[in-house]
């Protein structure tokens, strides 16, 4: 694992699947494939979002990063993998957190994107960056900051209330 756990070593990266498969980058990409070669005539969103839970054990900080990868059969079901990442130490302030969050999707959407453009027609799919910051909660004052950070990168942002890639099938795994 890197120092900084929001950058994709796409090497060693791995997801797991619901059913508990481990695969790595290009056999998830694979998997994505597949999926959408299963019911060509069908429009994919392809989402990727990330959410975290700080634990404290006996003065120890523990914070669980997982990012999750959902390809859906718009309207037809969906297919996920997720990654954990574990970092010990001191708990990051939300602000912090939020950011690690973020950029741990885009860095992924950045690294996965090419491989997925190679395997499925870009005309097939939506990608969306799904960020768990929403306008009534305390990272509101967040929205325009990591909103402008995806889409200044090229990439679709969702926030709260759709944002159900982060805030819910990431955070099922947190």
């Amino acid at each position: 694992m890197k120092s900084d756990i929001s950058e994709i070593d796409a090497k060693n990266v791995i997801f797991t699947s619901p059913s508990g498969l481990k695969l790595g980058l290009d056999l998830m990409v694979g998997e994505i494939a597949k999926f959408v070669d299963e019911d060509p005539s069908s429009f994919y969103r392809l989402v990727i979002g990330s959410d975290s839970q700080a634990r404290r054990d006996n003065g120890d900080s523990e914070v669980d990063f997982v990012t999750a990868v959902v390809v859906h059969r718009i309207g037809k079901g969906a297919r996920y993998f997720y990654r954990k990442v574990k970092r010990i130490g001191k708990v990051p302030v939300l602000r912090d957190k939020i950011y690690t969050e973020t950029m741990m999707s885009l860095n992924l959407a950045q690294v996965i994107v090419p491989d997925i453009r190679k395997r499925i027609s870009p005309a097939k799919y939506d990608l969306e960056i799904h960020i768990d910051v929403g306008s009534l909660g305390p990272t509101r004052e967040m929205i325009r900051e990591v909103v402008g950070l995806v889409t200044g990168n090229g990439f679709t942002a969702k926030t709260k209330p759709d944002s159900w890639g982060a805030s819910s099938v990431a955070d099922k795994h947190t």
